[in-house]
């Protein structure tokens, strides 16, 4: 109200502008929706850390890395003689290339099928053991919710690919000694810059893997049997590189989900070779939308019953 020299005074108080309130208010807003999303990420990664399945497939992804150094180590002059998966060859010059030989054997299958399986458990997984439905009591708009539920599963399978690699690392280096490594150029680049070359073939790894996990969350909102969404999953992982390696195929190769899944060995050229490291972060993008946006469609108005 107004005063008799003309103040204005709101909520007693005066000079008060209620246009302050209303940003206080907003930021208040903005804060706690922040707070309340911050919880609910860290409860669905949390989940994930608890099952048990989960930690007994990191123990299978870790014991590659481990029975390699230990195989190549114990033979008689540890010389694969050219044998064997891209960086078998120069592990025993560098133990960094364990971590990167291990990533060449686990990527076809075994960390396929560890995306999957953290998949399964978003959607499908609280479906089957009902707990999706009390979820969903929670007030929390269900796009929000599969894109805290998309980011955990990333989270998640970070942090094991992390471990992987870490762990071939640790092995390698224990066993084969560090130092200078020498790139598929033939150039040699310090240990350090090796870690980082290291680091950044398990972003692109991430990056490639978003793709295939928006197609596990699509598959999970399709179903409430979380071994039909691992089993699917891995399907269109296999299935993708079989049509990768038939050459009558050749023109559709470029659009397959895993044809660029190997590019990662084109950091270890000097420079970095990138021609191929662009279209597989691209191609990775383009799935990660459309399969994301599938499977908003399909939670947006799915059903839970139970």
């Amino acid at each position: 109200m107004s005063t008799a020299d003309g103040a204005t005074i709101v909520s007693g108080r005066e000079g008060t502008d209620p246009r302050r309130g209303s940003a206080r208010a907003l930021r208040w807003g903005a804060g706690t929706a922040l707070r309340a999303d911050l919880r609910l990420f860290g409860s669905e990664f949390g989940l994930h850390l608890v099952r048990r399945r989960n930690w007994a497939g990191v123990g299978v992804l870790l014991s590659v890395p481990i029975i390699l150094a230990v195989c190549v180590k114990v033979t008689s002059d540890g010389n694969t003689d050219g044998a064997g998966p891209g960086f078998l060859t120069a592990v025993t010059d560098n133990g960094l290339f364990v971590a990167l030989a291990a990533l060449t054997m686990e990527l076809p299958l075994f960390l396929p099928l560890a995306m999957a399986t953290i998949c399964a458990d978003t959607v499908a997984g609280e479906a089957n053991t009902g707990t999706l439905r009390y979820l969903l009591v929670v007030p929390v708009h269900r796009t929000r919710l599969l894109i805290i539920k998309y980011l955990a599963v990333l989270v998640a399978f970070t942090g094991a690919l992390l471990l992987l690699v870490v762990v071939g690392w640790a092995i390698g280096t224990a066993l084969f000694g560090g130092g200078s490594l020498t790139t598929l150029s033939g150039e040699q680049i310090s240990f350090w810059a090796g870690v980082g070359r290291l680091l950044l073939v398990c972003l692109y790894i991430d990056v490639c893997f978003a793709g295939l996990a928006a197609i596990g969350m699509f598959v999970s909102t399709l179903t409430e049997q979380p071994l039909a969404v691992v089993i699917a999953t891995v399907a269109v992982a296999t299935i993708s590189q079989v049509l990768d390696t038939v050459p009558q195929l050749s023109s559709i190769h470029g659009y397959l989900p895993t044809h660029h899944w190997m590019a990662f060995a084109d950091l270890f050229r000097e420079p970095v070779a990138l021609g191929s490291i662009r279209p597989g972060i691209l191609s990775a993008l383009a799935y990660a939308a459309i399969f994301l946006s599938a499977a908003w469609a399909r939670f947006g108005d799915k059903d839970i019953t139970c």
